[in-house]
């Protein structure tokens, strides 16, 4: 009762001062295990013994239910950002902490088949600064690769968020990182909105996702700004010779190459906060970009793309509040909002496992604050709306999702500290 208090009059304090903003800073901040125990009323079926089990509520009634469960495959973690899969190690997982830490593992052994830390960075931690976001290059293989960080780093000129190279080797079960090297770097003028995601398209440029900045109503405009970083989707190629004084080559067919003001390197622009995306096996790149006060939404991302923040939050104006323009904008694709569904979404993955043939084609997400998961039906062309159906909410702040190379979707708990696997929720 005591934890149920304090959960509703922090969350009620910091909704009154800051909206979503404040939400999610207080949860990343202070992370407190403090649900109801009263979260639902219809109850999914008994999943395995040990999984997480979620459940059903009036909001779900609607919705196609598909329940699952969440099996925890790794515990004792401390705030952990990101997981990642490497190429050509079945059964190891890399798990990022918010504070510094890249650990791998052994899927089998779950908390005691640590196989060793990859890097311990010092990061600043403030609100949504930290360790971010890790991609391995397609390449990574038996004998190790290269992975890439996304990092927040302080400088005398104040925090950026940067992403570095490290060469990794693995030797007879033994992981070893060497020295970083820098690809990229970007000024953040606040503590939140600093994206995080890395991810290799099927095309093997690297896509980079940057947030507005912060604080909160993207007080320079940087999502309708063109001519910064902020509030845009990258890509860039790591493979090509270096060009320019880069640490990299600008890919000959990005968008906007050649316009007068606008980085190279910019793929889209119009996005909030994009913490979390991925590629659906079509190759669209699939967003989930946290909204302000009112809604999230799920978008598909192409070249030269503006989603529209900050005239708009989701599909709906934000400013100006009414009859704001809407030419040259793109839908999202799904929309939730913050009344009922959550406050804060977590992007995931489309599902091509086979251990939940019920979801095979499913874009699985979530949401950090209320813990419900969704699988959402990609409509065939953009814009359109998808239908979702629902998975469960769960005892879980779900930070990021992560893809195995075998198609089976993993959910990852900050609060907690635990990485999930999705898995049927009947005997």
């Amino acid at each position: 009762m005591v934890r149920k208090l304090w959960w509703t009059l922090t969350v009620s304090t910091v909704f009154s001062m800051a909206g979503c903003d404040g939400v999610r800073a207080v949860l990343v901040e202070n992370y407190p295990n403090a649900w109801d125990d009263e979260v639902g009323t219809a109850q999914a079926a008994p999943p395995p013994a040990g999984a997480l089990q979620g459940t059903f509520d009036g909001l779900d009634a609607g919705r196609d239910q598909l329940p699952v469960a969440l099996a925890p495959v790794i515990t004792g973690l401390a705030q952990p950002t990101d997981l990642q899969f490497p190429p050509g190690h079945p059964g190891v997982a890399v798990v990022a902490e918010k504070e510094g830490k890249v650990r791998v593992f052994s899927l089998a052994d779950g908390a005691t088949g640590a196989l060793g830390d990859l890097l311990h960075l010092d990061p600043p931690t403030e609100s949504e600064q930290g360790v971010l976001g890790l991609a391995f290059h397609p390449t990574f293989g038996a004998s190790g690769g290269r992975l890439y960080v996304h990092h927040s780093v302080a400088t005398p000129d104040g925090n950026v968020g940067r992403v570095s190279l490290s060469t990794v080797t693995v030797t007879d079960g033994t992981w070893s990182a060497g020295p970083l090297s820098t690809v990229l770097q970007l000024s953040q003028p606040y503590a939140n909105h600093n994206g995080g995601q890395l991810q290799f398209g099927p095309d093997g440029h690297l896509y980079i996702g940057f947030g507005d900045g912060g604080w909160r109503d993207d007080p320079h405009g940087h999502g309708q700004n063109a001519t910064t970083w902020l509030g845009s989707m990258l890509r860039i190629d790591v493979d090509a010779t270096p060009e320019d004084g880069r640490a990299y080559a600008i890919p000959k067919d990005n968008p906007f190459l050649g316009k007068a003001g606008v980085p190279p390197e910019t793929w889209a622009i119009g996005l909030r906060n994009p913490w979390r995306f991925s590629f659906a096996p079509d190759g669209r790149l699939v967003v989930a970009d946290v909204g302000q006060n009112k809604w999230e939404e799920v978008a598909i991302v192409a070249a030269g793309d503006n989603h529209g923040w900050k005239v708009r939050e989701g599909d709906q104006c934000f400013e100006p509040k009414r009859n704001c323009p809407t030419d040259g904008l793109v839908d999202p694709v799904y929309v939730y909002g913050h009344e009922q569904d959550g406050q804060s979404i977590t992007g995931g993955y489309v599902y091509t496992g086979t251990a939940l043939p019920e979801l095979k084609g499913k874009y699985v997400f979530g949401d950090f604050v209320s813990g419900r998961i969704w699988a959402l039906d990609l409509p065939a062309a953009v814009p359109g709306k998808a239908k979702v159906s629902a998975l469960g909410r769960f005892k879980a702040m779900l930070v990021t999702f992560g893809r195995d190379a075998a198609g089976e979707v993993y959910a990852v708990d900050f609060a907690g500290g635990t990485v999930f696997r999705l898995v049927s929720a009947k005997r």
